[in-house]
């Protein structure tokens, strides 16, 4: 099963107009509920695997311990420190050494996500947390006729048995519901182009597309636990 090549280094606009279309027309976080289990069970320190630009930290409490890891120069000169650079697969950190790692929107970019839940694991203190999330394969059926990313190496529908082959405890969020509102085409083009369509074939589908336009997401936040 294919992954989604990253392309954070070498294509920031792409990144960038997610980003955009997220913050104008979306609903619905899993930062949000993420940070508020890991500080409802007072998990520290936190890991932040793939962590981007550091959206997690901003969402948990001043001064909360963090240590946030991506294979991205370029995301990392934008995070909050400390930070790693290092990939998922091979954390260069001591058995368990955390209290929560999170993995949020990153393991569908790697060929072998369960490398990572492995190191995951092995990161955890029994008793620690994992965050990981990822959209269905069924994701946006409004615009599947334009463009379907289709299966990858971590979708909703392979998480669950994924994750649950590493850790004992496991619990869904999962969602269902128009929770992307697109105004206008221009917000369609730019809804094409964060899920990794070329802006020129982005431009011509959403010139064929009805608007306003509610999207349909799908996926899963993953919740898993260590006990031993």
């Amino acid at each position: 099963m294919r992954h989604l090549e990253s392309d954070y280094d070498d294509n920031q606009d792409r990144w960038l107009t997610t980003v955009s279309v997220s913050q104008r027309f979306g609903s619905g976080d899993v930062h949000r509920p993420t940070a508020e289990r890991i500080v409802t069970e007072n998990l520290t320190p936190v890991l932040d695997v793939g962590c981007g630009d550091g959206r997690l930290p901003k969402q948990l409490p001043g001064g909360w311990p963090w240590v946030g890891v991506d294979l991205s120069p370029t995301m990392l000169s934008r995070a909050p420190k400390p930070t790693v650079l290092a990939d998922a697969p091979t954390l260069p950190f001591p058995d368990k050494s955390f209290g929560a790692v999170a993995m949020l929107w990153m393991l569908y970019h790697l060929p072998d996500p369960e490398a990572a839940l492995a190191e995951a694991r092995r990161v955890l203190r029994p008793g620690g947390l994992l965050a990981a999330c990822t959209n269905s394969r069924h994701d946006s059926p409004e615009l599947r006729q334009f463009h379907d990313i289709g299966s990858v190496s971590f979708d909703a529908e392979v998480a669950p048995d994924m994750v649950g082959r590493h850790f004992e405890e496991i619990e869904l969020d999962r969602w269902d519901a128009p929770l992307v509102h697109l105004p206008d085409r221009s917000a369609v083009r730019d809804y094409l182009v964060g899920r990794f369509m070329p802006p020129e074939e982005a431009e011509r589908a959403a010139a064929q597309v009805d608007t306003p336009l509610d999207v349909t997401k799908r996926g899963v936040l993953v919740f898993a636990r260590r006990l031993h």
